[in-house]
């Protein structure tokens, strides 16, 4: 990396620090405080530690005697001196550790939060360990350099004091700390250019890490069905490698860079005894005085450490930080109105010359058309990739389309603030998520509004009633995480329920029961036609029977609408539908 660039990252990093003390200004107050203050004392106890020795411990040897009193004074003031020590201390760490966890709090909060406001087509561009490592690890780096931040700053006030006592002390042994902190100084800005692409490259390395661990772990049973755990082995252990190749760089330099800090201020000892013994002779200081420099110089390393501690996170600072605002500052919102619908009961949708695209890619769906009237269900039917799920996703507001509108009950989509949008619709997916949670908490997802009283009916709509009565706990069995204890049926029909627990007035089922028995699905649809829903469906349909169920039928083949109708006018007028739904019947019966 250039001194260009090392500069960049270093100016970089020092504005990081300034919008973590402009958030927090109270906490980093308490703690430069206490770190100042501990600076103060270590300089007042060197002297301290002078004065005993020139004027009490040299005094006693020469006379072989000491008063009781002399020693109760020293026994004090040492005493004093570790209390305030004591009480500097914790105001350092109080305020230090309080601020970076306050801060790593807040901005974990902030990316989490921007997840869950950002659409589903941005999250499918970003790997799901990736997010995991931006709220975790990404946070957690950017803020890195705040625990030795005060202690950092309240050394350079030390440094400062410590100067200025030298030159009132003896300008000969002044001019040792004249010259040994300004190459600490160096030192620490040099380690900070050496260690600044070991840094970033770790932390780049721990999200790719991050990312490949969670596909691995989430893909598990597809890699133990195919037998490829030594191959996903063999793959994980590559960025393993290069995760331990990149930390063994940052520590080598570390542990070049920690025994030249702890040399110099031994250097600059030698120093002053060698300056400070020509110094006693020529009578130009007092032994208080010579014990005092030489003392503050052996106690001066593992304070001025602390600028290096800051300096050498800077660089791993300015990575995580980046990454943490790439989240935050990520475009693609969906934006929502105030708009909100009239009256109560089924509501109709509405799709009018809907056109939709991913990204750059092709056309998914071309001036699709047709309406969901309402208390009507309509199905959807089409091969796959004709954009059913698309639609699906497009009913709900899950994406905008590219042209054309989609409106319930007349007002369209993006007009609709979001409570009355998610008040209004519910999508149950084509694969089910379960929260590691129990029944009831599962279907209520803590809307104060559903009791248990509507817990249960949600769940006798979505014929799951009995299987949760034949549960150890009923409605507070623990399902596991992604419901590991339930069948791939059961979960699909707990998260309907959840779905008709917010007692929807439009209902989109994105082929939301395919691993139930025929017989339970007749019974879902033949329960959600019935007055008690109080919803209008769109249900993307698969099975020959689910598609008799519908009042009528929207045909798409290659995105477009090519037929609507009943089942059975499509069945006598198109050959392409009849020959689909067919074969899907056939699949199922094999």
């Amino acid at each position: 990396m250039s001194s260009g660039t090392s500069r960049d990252v270093l100016g970089r990093g020092l504005r990081v620090l300034g919008h973590a003390i402009r958030t927090e200004p109270r906490l980093f107050t308490i703690g430069t405080i206490g770190s100042s203050l501990f600076g103060l004392l270590i300089i007042a106890n060197s002297y301290v530690v002078g004065w005993v020795i020139g004027h009490i411990v040299v005094p006693a040897f020469a006379s072989h005697r000491v008063s009781a009193g002399r020693l109760a004074l020293v026994a004090a003031i040492f005493l004093g001196i570790s209390g305030l020590r004591v009480a500097s201390i914790f105001g350092r760490r109080l305020g230090a550790g309080y601020m970076q966890f306050r801060l790593q709090a807040r901005y974990r909060s902030a990316v989490t939060r921007r997840y869950l406001s950002l659409p589903p087509a941005w999250h499918q561009r970003h790997a799901t360990g990736t997010l995991l490592s931006n709220a975790n690890s990404d946070v957690e780096a950017a803020w890195v350099p705040i625990a030795p931040l005060p202690f950092a700053v309240g050394t350079i006030v030390m440094l400062i004091a410590a100067l200025v006592s030298l030159f009132a002390t003896d300008w000969v042994l002044a001019l040792v700390g004249a010259t040994l902190f300004p190459s600490l100084f160096g030192l620490n800005l040099v380690y900070s250019r050496r260690m600044s692409p070991r840094q970033i490259r770790a932390q780049r390395t721990r999200a790719r890490v991050s990312a490949v661990a969670h596909e691995s772990f989430d893909g598990a049973l597809v890699v133990k069905t195919m037998g490829r755990e030594a191959d996903e082995s063999r793959r994980f252990a590559v960025f393993v490698d290069e995760l331990r190749d990149s930390l063994i760089a940052v520590g080598r330099l570390r542990g070049l860079f920690d025994p030249l800090m702890d040399m110099l201020p031994s250097l600059g000892t030698l120093a002053v005894l060698l300056l400070g013994a020509w110094r006693l002779q020529t009578g130009a200081i007092e032994v208080a005085d010579l014990v005092s420099v030489a003392f503050l110089f052996t106690v001066l390393a593992f304070p001025v450490r602390a600028i290096g501690w800051v300096v050498a996170e800077l660089p791993r600072s300015v990575a995580g930080w980046d990454r943490v605002q790439a989240v935050l500052g990520a475009e693609g919102d969906l934006t929502y109105g105030e708009g909100s619908l009239p009256g109560s009961g089924p509501a109709e949708l509405r799709f009018d010359r809907v056109t939709f695209r991913y990204g750059d890619g092709p056309a998914v769906l071309h001036d699709v058309s047709f309406t969901v009237p309402s208390g009507r269900t309509v199905a959807l039917v089409g091969a796959t990739g004709s954009g059913k799920s698309t639609i699906a996703s497009l009913a709900v507001r899950l994406v905008d389309p590219e042209s054309g509108t989609v409106a319930v009950d007349g007002v369209k989509l993006p007009d609709l603030a979001l409570s009355a949008l998610a008040g209004t619709t519910a999508l149950v997916p084509q694969i089910p998520f379960v929260f590691d949670d129990t029944v009831r908490g599962n279907i209520a997802l803590d809307r104060p509004e559903i009791d248990d009283d509507r817990v249960r009916a949600a769940l006798a709509l979505a014929q799951a009633d009995r299987f949760v009565d034949g549960l150890p706990a009923g409605l507070d069995t623990a399902v596991g995480e992604r419901g590991t204890s339930l069948s791939g049926g059961q979960r699909q029909r707990l998260t309907l329920a959840r779905a008709l627990a917010g007692r929807p007035r439009l209902l989109v089922l994105d082929d939301a029961t395919s691993a139930v028995d025929p017989r339970v699905e007749a019974a879902i649809l033949g329960a959600l036609r019935g007055t008690d829903s109080g919803a209008s469906i769109l249900v993307v349909a698969y099975r020959r029977a689910t598609i008799a169920l519908a009042d009528e039928v929207v045909y798409l083949e290659r995105g477009r609408v090519v037929a609507t109708g009943t089942h059975a006018e499509l069945m006598a007028t198109r050959d392409g539908y009849r020959e689909l739904v067919t074969a899907y019947e056939k699949a199922e019966h094999q």
